[in-house]
């Protein structure tokens, strides 16, 4: 049984004709479809860093019942993590049920109404719960929109199509950054929705995927859906025969006993592992605490220019990563990525280590959670080397384990479990990264701020092995052949892929 399957598997990639890939490449409703979902993605980067200028604008304010002291400042910015694992966990049955367009459409109710608790806000009580619901709708999108997005991309563009739920969040990151020197906490709120509002309004306008489309057994609609994605110029039916005989193999739902089957467990395993190890590199703990790690490394940089640096950081290595995730490939840029964060958190490690006794006596003793600034110094631009330190680890995240541990989710889940296992994804990512955010404050108090980085470099280091031993190249491979490597092994994916 399995011979007939790696011959069709092999062929299917090759059988794509050029005018296929060119009608799919040029025509712009694609994009339109992509940029439609992925203003999730902004509307989710935009609320992940909103406290950040929020919190030192409530520290201060003048009504008791909305300023915060550093017990709730903490809540405020680690119950979005819990909101977007609750969010993950309900996208397990949305994507299946409801599909991924209106998942993601669901995604934009509460994250609506968690901006408009926060615009008016009159008590930290409304406060936590916009916080809980922005993040909810995160959990949605971050599980739907890479899916939706590699179901409906052509092979020679799903690598770049899949980075831009990336760019998209650091964007919105940025924008928020932006808009907090101008705009009062409330009104940010209120710019908040922008985005949200777009993005239903305009996924009113786009199809279903053609492989959800298919698995609920409208095959009309998926046809003209797929014709709608590629033009009416190119050869979609045959494409559409590939896509129908792969959802014909996982027509039905996915059933415990089928778990133990390697064809449904290994990319589930590879999936998750990607996740927990993205966030155990200790991405979320560096972008909440960059300012109180820069202070403590007494680095020589203004606070407020931080976010903005880092930000900008982001986007260009998630640029880079967009524009070689197809020539270079996914597994190369992961092992570039793991080693670049790898030495990155090594340098900081041994350089808080090894830093002069009075200096480390000094920051030992000083609070990590404290915004005050310390006592002027003379300059020392030995200082530079956590600001680089950092700034690296942001890039190497930002070119490889950041994007492409989304895309390949999308990409190696199996029909039948990816609402499932994408949903349990982001769970495991976001239950990892509000643990992580919880005890790192705790571990700097009672052993030091270089444990925490030493940690991440091992972790880095598991990383560059995990990628080689478990991950698959899934550069322009079509969804079908990705699959019949899971069916087959590896040694008929490589041959399927040369001939």
């Amino acid at each position: 049984m399995r011979e007939p399957l790696v011959r069709r598997s092999s062929s299917s990639y090759n059988t794509f004709p050029e005018s296929i890939r060119r009608g799919s490449l040029n025509n712009k409703r694609l994009y339109v479809a992509v940029f439609a979902a992925v203003l999730g993605n902004f509307s989710f980067g935009f609320a992940l860093v909103y406290p950040s200028p929020v919190i030192p604008a409530l520290e201060a304010h003048p009504d008791p019942a909305l300023r915060l002291d550093r017990y709730r400042a903490s809540w405020f910015g680690s119950v979005f993590m819990l909101g977007a694992a609750a969010g993950g966990l309900s996208a397990m049955l949305l994507n299946d049920r409801l599909g991924r367009k209106l998942s993601i459409m669901f995604s934009a109710v509460p994250s609506a109404v968690g901006y408009a608790l926060m615009a008016s806000a009159q008590g930290i009580e409304m406060l936590l719960l916009g916080r809980v619901l922005t993040g909810y709708a995160g959990g949605v999108t971050a599980a739907s929109i890479p899916v939706y997005i590699s179901e409906i991309s052509h092979p020679g563009v799903r690598g770049m199509l899949g980075t831009c739920p990336q760019v998209m969040a650091v964007l919105g990151s940025l924008i928020l950054y932006a808009l907090g020197l101008l705009l009062d906490w409330r009104w940010l709120a209120v710019a908040g929705e922008v985005p949200v509002l777009t993005m239903i309004l305009l996924l009113c306008f786009m199809p279903n995927s053609p492989r959800f489309l298919l698995s609920q057994g409208k095959e009309d609609e998926a046809l003209r859906s797929l014709c709608w994605l590629r033009g009416r110029d190119t050869d979609y039916a045959q494409e559409y025969e590939q896509i129908k005989d792969s959802v014909r193999k996982q027509s039905q739902r996915i059933s415990c006993a089928e778990i133990k089957d390697p064809f449904i467990y290994k990319p589930i395993l590879i999936a998750v592992g990607m996740r927990f190890l993205q966030q155990l590199s200790g991405v979320t703990c560096v972008l909440v605490y960059l300012q109180p790690i820069f202070k403590k490394t007494a680095v020589i940089l203004k606070p407020e220019y931080d976010a903005a640096l880092v930000g900008l950081v982001r986007l260009f290595s998630v640029g880079i990563a967009a524009v070689s995730m197809d020539k270079a490939g996914r597994k190369i840029l992961l092992f570039v990525s793991a080693g670049v964060m790898l030495a990155s958190n090594l340098t900081m490690g041994l350089y808080i280590h090894f830093m002069a006794p009075s200096q480390n006596s000094t920051i030992a003793n000083r609070t990590l959670g404290s915004f005050t600034n310390p006592p002027a110094e003379p300059v020392n631009y030995i200082t530079l080397i956590p600001l680089l330190a950092a700034m690296f680890f942001i890039m190497g995240y930002a070119m490889g384990w950041g994007p492409i541990t989304w895309l390949l989710m999308s990409e190696i889940l199996p029909l039948k479990a990816r609402g499932v296992a994408s949903g349990l994804c982001v769970v495991v990512s976001w239950l990892t990264a509000f643990a992580l955010t919880q005890l790192f404050l705790g571990v700097v108090e009672f052993f030091g701020l270089e444990v925490p980085f030493l940690f991440f470099a091992v972790i880095c280091a598991g990383n560059i092995l995990f990628t080689g031993c478990c991950v698959p190249e899934t550069k322009r491979r079509s969804l079908e052949q990705i699959e019949a490597f899971f069916r087959t092994g590896r040694k008929s994916f490589l041959r399927s892929f040369r001939r």
